[in-house]
């Protein structure tokens, strides 16, 4: 009886950290899938080549391997809270650099501006993942994963869509064959137009960023210790002492391509809307196609952990979709058939070819990859759990490294065969979920 007052009352406890960690959840979602919206509108008004486009990840997720473990270091001498202020505040900093970036149109500038804003959500994933995992039971923490990961892909619904909104808004004409009607004179006021719309939003988003940094500062959150776990008391927590956690740097390289293919899913799903034809407006919206599924997986994974499958039953299921979603892509259409257009326009939706729904489809087969890894990995670290964080943060650098290669032969063969790069990853997460995740030595 008492014990289970003492669990009510822990749970009561976290409601309030969950809804600010939430909140952060939401909000680096929201930056980050607007990449999504970014990726085919810079491709137009920057003139760029797909893998030059696909550099617009690259810049961004690089920096979670560059800054992880100097995050990581911030945060253990400032603790969790301070930490996210900062991580808040270098946000608002990178939103900043895309002012000079539009202004010039320089593709240089936007890549600096990616790689400061990853800067900042590096530090806000390394401490919030963590956090979440350890707010309450082993057992049901991808169950709070997932309820994190409903905002966080919610916020990649809302994304592509407030930037077609704020940015696309009222601009004509931007479809790769129009601007080609153009002279070089008409061509570049065109580009200037589009590029100055994105002032006004990256303003908002940095004084937003300020705001919450200096909100956080003050949010009721309750450090939590690292737990030692017997035999770790003299151990020395370094990242060549991580290699002894075979279940750690496997679930690592998991996150790695895991991360990967997620990126290709939900930020190259517009460099295949163009290449069937679609106009950039409409292909800046993709994104929130392949979160609408996201999200579904989510609320699937909260439904069904651990009331009938597991953690890792979870990821299993999740790879072998994604191999299967994957080959019907390579296999689909980039052509919309009468029929299928008739049934799209019924539900008030653009005509867009099956293969393109089909990647979209790899977001219900991404959903559950996230939040199963995470607890399966940090299983039994005790005081390595904040490094070891931050090694499955530098993970996340699948989507600075597969993207580009998805950009490269889709510019010299095709974009939709280029989807072959998703099943060695989803290979390897289906090993991670059936013996990977398992492993505590490498004997």
């Amino acid at each position: 009886m008492n014990t289970a007052v003492i669990a009510q009352r822990e749970s009561r406890s976290s409601i309030l950290p969950m809804a600010i960690i939430g909140l952060l959840f939401f909000i680096f979602g929201f930056v980050t899938w607007l990449n999504g919206a970014l990726i085919p509108f810079l491709q137009t008004i920057c003139e760029l080549s797909a893998f030059q486009a696909m550099l617009v990840t690259s810049a961004f997720y690089i920096a979670y391997t560059v800054m992880a473990m100097p995050m990581a270091a911030i945060i253990e001498r400032t603790g969790y809270k301070v930490g996210m202020a900062l991580g808040l505040a270098l946000v608002a900093v990178g939103a900043l650099i895309f002012i000079p970036a539009a202004y010039s149109r320089m593709f240089g500038i936007f890549l600096l501006a990616q790689f400061v804003v990853g800067s900042g959500l590096t530090i806000l994933q390394t401490a919030s993942n963590p956090y979440v995992v350890r707010l309450g039971s082993a057992e049901t923490a991808a169950v709070r994963i997932c309820v994190m990961g409903l905002l966080n892909k919610g916020a990649g619904i809302v994304a592509p869509l407030v930037f077609a909104a704020m940015v696309m808004s009222g601009i004509s004409g931007v479809s790769d064959a129009e601007l080609a009607l153009l002279d070089t004179a008409a061509k570049d006021v065109k580009l200037d137009e589009l590029a100055g719309q994105l002032v006004t939003p990256y303003i908002g988003m940095a004084v937003l960023g300020l705001v919450l940094a200096i909100a956080m500062m003050f949010a009721p959150l309750p450090d939590i210790e690292d737990e030692v776990v017997e035999g770790q008391e003299d151990a020395a927590v370094t990242l060549m002492g991580l290699k002894k956690f075979p279940q750690l740097v496997l679930g690592s390289v998991a996150l790695f391509f895991y991360v990967g293919v997620e990126v290709i899913a939900g930020d190259a799903i517009g460099l295949l809307g163009k290449q069937a034809g679609l106009d950039t407006a409409v292909a800046s919206v993709l994104t929130s196609y392949t979160m609408v599924f996201m999200v579904l997986g989510y609320i699937y994974g909260t439904i069904a952990i651990p009331r009938f499958i597991s953690q890792q039953t979870a990821l299993l299921i999740s790879a072998v979709l994604g191999i299967v979603f994957t080959f019907a892509v390579m296999s689909g259409s980039l052509e919309s058939t009468a029929m299928s257009a008739a049934t799209l326009a019924h539900f008030g939706l653009p005509e867009i070819p099956n293969a393109v729904y089909f990647v979209a489809l790899l977001g219900f087969a991404n959903a559950m990859c996230w939040p199963a890894i995470w607890p399966l990995a940090l299983e039994g670290l005790g005081k390595f759990t904040s490094k070891g964080a931050a090694l499955l943060i530098m993970g996340i650098s699948g989507g600075a490294i597969l993207p580009p290669l998805y950009g490269h032969f889709a510019d010299t063969g095709d974009g939709q065969a280029a989807y072959i790069l998703a099943i060695p990853a989803y290979l390897f997460i289906l090993f991670y979920a059936v013996k990977g995740h398992k492993m505590r030595s490498w004997k």
